[in-house]
C-alpha cells in the first residue's frame, strides 16, 4: 500500500488560541507531521474550503462552541453543500451535552471527542485520529 497518510490535511477549527496551541504540540509530540491549517471560526473554515486553499484529502477537527459560526451550524453547512458534503469531519469539543453530541452526529461526523481530557488520554485521542486516516480511504 503506498504511503499517502503524510498528504492528509487537518483542518483545524477553533478559536482558543490555547487550545489550538495544545492540539499542534500533541500532534507533534506523536511524530505526526501532517498540515495543519486552522480557521477561528465556522465562516473562516468555510471561505477555505471554497476558494479551494486546503488540500485534498482533508479531515476536518471542529470545535462547537466559537463567535460568528459554530460548529453545528458549520456541520449544518458543510453538508448541505455538494462540494463539501463528503468531508469526514471529528468533533473535538468541551461540550459533554448530549444534544451537542447527537446534533453533531445527525450532520454524519466521525466522532465526538471531548477535549478538556488531558495527558494520555488526550494522546489516545490523536492516536485515533492518526490511526483513522492511516486505514481509511478518503475522498479527493
Amino acid at each position: 500500500m503506498a504511503d499517502d497518510t503524510d498528504e492528509v490535511t487537518l483542518l483545524l477549527v477553533e478559536d482558543d488560541d490555547i487550545d489550538a496551541m495544545m492540539i499542534k504540540r500533541n500532534f507533534l509530540k506523536q511524530r505526526i507531521s501532517n498540515e495543519i491549517v486552522r480557521a477561528y471560526d465556522g465562516i473562516e473554515a468555510l471561505e477555505l474550503l471554497k476558494s479551494n486553499k486546503i488540500s485534498r484529502p482533508l479531515i476536518i477537527l471542529l470545535d462547537l462552541q466559537m463567535p460568528r459560526m459554530g460548529g453545528i451550524e458549520f456541520l449544518k453547512a458543510l453538508r448541505a453543500d455538494d462540494e463539501l458534503s463528503d468531508i469526514v469531519v471529528f468533533v473535538l469539543t468541551t461540550s459533554e451535552s448530549e444534544e451537542d453530541m447527537i446534533s453533531s452526529y445527525r450532520q454524519q461526523i466521525a466522532g465526538y471527542f471531548v477535549k478538556g481530557k488531558s495527558g494520555e488520554q488526550f494522546l489516545d485521542i490523536i492516536n485515533v485520529l492518526d490511526s483513522y486516516w492511516k486505514v481509511v480511504r478518503l475522498p479527493k
